[in-house]
C-alpha cells in the first residue's frame, strides 16, 4: 500500500507536470492550457480542481491526463481536445468545423460592441460567424441587438446552434446559411451593423503555417484565396447592400492587410475609417461608416 501512495501523484503535482512540459515545448499559455487539460481529463471544474489540489489523482484519471498531453504535443489545439473555449466571457462549443477563437478577435468584438451599444435597438450580422463567437459577445453585451449568424459550412452552422442555446440567447440570435462570396437575399433586410472576421490567409501559405493550424483547423475558414483578399472584395462589394446608409462594417485583419483593406472600403463609398491595433501593437480591426445617400 505504502508502495502504491509513492507512485500516485496529487493533481497539483500532475498539473505543475503538465505546465512544465508544454512550456518547454515553446507553448505560450502553458499555465491555461495545463489548467484546461487536467480539469478535462480528471472531470474536475477549475474550482474542484483548486479544491482537490492536494488529494492523489487516480491512476485512471492520471493517464487519461497523459494520453490528451501527448496528443497537445503532437500539435493538436485544446479547444479541439476539450470540445470548449473561452470568448469574451462565453464558454463555446468548439469542434474542428470552427476555428479557434482568438485573443486578437476579442479587439474586433470589443470595437463593434462599443457601437452597437450606442446604437439601442438595431440588426447586426455576424458574416463567416464560426462559432457564432464575434456575434455571440456582441449579443450578450447588447440587449437591445438582434444579431444574425451568417455562415456557410452546415457543420458550422450546427456549432452556432449549439452555442446560441448554451449561450441562451435564443431569442434574440438568429443562424442562417450565408456565403459571404455571394450577393445576399434581399429577404435579409438591412442591417445597422456588418461584422466580419473572414476567412484571410493566402492559399500559398497554408502549407507553412504551423502543425495545430495547417493540420487541425478547418481550411475552409482560412483560405482567403491568392492575396488572402478575396472575401473582403467580396463583402465590401457586394454585401454593403445589406447595410443600411450610415451603417458600419467592421473586419478583422491579418498582418499587412489593413492598409489594401482600408482602399477597398474607400473605393466602395466607405468613410470614417479607422485601423485599430490589437495587443501586440498590430493592425487588427478596419472599421468604416457606409455614406449616407444624397
Amino acid at each position: 500500500m505504502e508502495c502504491a501512495r509513492t507512485m500516485a501523484i496529487t493533481y497539483n503535482d500532475l498539473y505543475l507536470d503538465v505546465r512544465r512540459q508544454l512550456r518547454d515545448s515553446g507553448v505560450e499559455a502553458s499555465t491555461l492550457e495545463a489548467r484546461e487539460l487536467v480539469c478535462f481529463g480528471t472531470g474536475k471544474s477549475r474550482e474542484e480542481l483548486a479544491r482537490d489540489s492536494r488529494l492523489y489523482a487516480s491512476p485512471e484519471r492520471e493517464a487519461q491526463v497523459r494520453r490528451l498531453v501527448e496528443r497537445r504535443m503532437a500539435g493538436e489545439p485544446v479547444a479541439y481536445l476539450i470540445g470548449e473555449w473561452e470568448f469574451y466571457g462565453l464558454s463555446l462549443d468548439i469542434s474542428q468545423d470552427v476555428l479557434i477563437p482568438r485573443a486578437d478577435t476579442e479587439v474586433l468584438a470589443e470595437q463593434a460592441i462599443a457601437y452597437i451599444q450606442a446604437l439601442g435597438e438595431c440588426r447586426v450580422l455576424d458574416l463567416c460567424a464560426g462559432s457564432g463567437c464575434i456575434g455571440l459577445a456582441v449579443a450578450s453585451q447588447a440587449p437591445q441587438a438582434r444579431v444574425v449568424l451568417g455562415e456557410l459550412n452546415d457543420s458550422a452552422l450546427k456549432i452556432c446552434r449549439q452555442n446560441i442555446r448554451r449561450c441562451g440567447l435564443s431569442a434574440r440570435v438568429m443562424p442562417i446559411q450565408a456565403d459571404a462570396l455571394e450577393k445576399p437575399a434581399r429577404s435579409l433586410g438591412e442591417f445597422q451593423c456588418i461584422i466580419s472576421n473572414p476567412p484571410y490567409i493566402p492559399t500559398g501559405d497554408i502549407p507553412g503555417l504551423e502543425v495545430s493550424v495547417r493540420d487541425y483547423e478547418p481550411h475552409l475558414a482560412l483560405d482567403g484565396g491568392a492575396d488572402g483578399l478575396d472575401f473582403y472584395r467580396s463583402i465590401t462589394v457586394q454585401w454593403k447592400e445589406a447595410l443600411a446608409p450610415g451603417g458600419r462594417l467592421f473586419f478583422e485583419v491579418g498582418i499587412g492587410q489593413a492598409d489594401p483593406v482600408l482602399r477597398l472600403m474607400r473605393s466602395q463609398g466607405f468613410g470614417d475609417l479607422q485601423v485599430v491595433k490589437d495587443r501586440n501593437s498590430i493592425p487588427r480591426v478596419v472599421l468604416g461608416t457606409l455614406c449616407q445617400e444624397i
